[in-house]
């Protein structure tokens, strides 16, 4: 049989991810082969400005979709808090395997924390959530825009280029690099990204191999938290420009949801916590979304995207 063709970007982290894909595909199907696909994206190409000013999210995935509409490859390997809320229609996404860390590690260069950095101190993320949550936590400090993969910003860092950065714990996890974490920050005062933490297989809905091979690798509760987080970003249209944050549990069939949006500057935040049963998630977290963005209004909603 064919190996596997499992596309990913080709970023240390994102290599990671597609070989813990490759590993669990082979353990749940004895005999199967893997090839891992490496393929270039616009996301990784343009890194001096932030995703918002050049297309949002879609900019780390559109040419990976492409090749697997076009059986490029049979399956894309994304952290799942990369993915737009609305795909090509020929694709779904078939697994997730079970979530990591959700919360954001602070990286202080010299080993400086969050609360002791001097006023007037840069720190560095391209992430409007980020960004905004510094901004409302610590007015006093300056933002700026840091992108690149892991390495490049712990590079970056260590450069002089900001005095601090903000990384997923979950990435820092599956790269083995948690040494440089300074603190972890709590997500119930520093919430994560939608989705974050967790890594998404996607498949073209009528590709009855993979459908079969992902199966039994799945994890049931990373699905249904996902499907909520999601379901509330769409109902925000949330892309990259608005800072949105949030976070679902899932426990004892039933799902719950705590979210948020704030203004760029951090100054104005609303937010919202709902819960409903776990085999409606998606609805769940699209009428908490719905909901809050009524009690924002459309006019102050729209002045709070970049």
């Amino acid at each position: 049989m064919n190996p596997i063709r499992i596309g990913t970007r080709g970023s240390p982290l994102a290599l990671a991810q597609a070989h813990m894909t490759a590993d669990a595909l082979k353990e749940a199907n004895p005999g199967t082969l893997t090839e891992v696909v490496i393929i270039k994206t616009m996301g990784d190409q343009i890194l001096d400005r932030p995703l918002s000013e050049v297309g949002g999210k879609g900019l780390f995935t559109k040419e990976i979709e492409t090749q697997l509409i076009e059986d490029g490859i049979d399956c894309a390997v994304h952290s799942a808090k990369d993915l737009e809320t609305i795909m090509p229609s020929p694709l779904t996404l078939g697994a997730f395997l079970p979530r990591e860390d959700v919360r954001d590690a602070f990286i202080g260069r010299g080993g400086v924390r969050f609360t002791d950095l001097p006023e007037g101190a840069t720190v560095g993320t391209a992430s409007l959530r980020r960004q905004a949550l510094v901004r409302r936590a610590r007015p006093d400090l300056k933002v700026a825009v840091l992108r690149g993969n892991v390495q490049t910003r712990l590079a970056k860092l260590d450069a002089g280029d900001c005095d601090a950065t903000l990384l997923a714990m979950a990435g820092l996890n599956r790269l083995g690099q948690t040494h440089v974490v300074t603190e972890i920050l709590p997500a119930e005062t520093f919430p994560p990204a939608l989705s974050q933490g967790a890594i998404a297989i996607q498949i073209r809905r009528d590709d009855d191999r993979m459908i079969g091979a992902l199966a039994h690798i799945g994890h049931a509760d990373t699905e249904t938290a996902v499907s909520a987080e999601r379901g509330f970003l769409a109902a925000l249209d949330g892309s990259c420009r608005t800072p949105i944050a949030g976070l679902a549990t899932v426990e004892e069939g039933r799902v719950h949801l705590t979210g948020l949006v704030a203004s760029p500057d951090g100054r104005e935040l609303e937010d919202i916590s709902t819960s409903g049963g776990a085999h409606d998630a998606a609805e769940v977290g699209y009428e908490a979304g719905r909901r809050l963005r009524s009690r924002i209004g459309e006019t102050r909603f729209l002045s709070w995207t970049q």
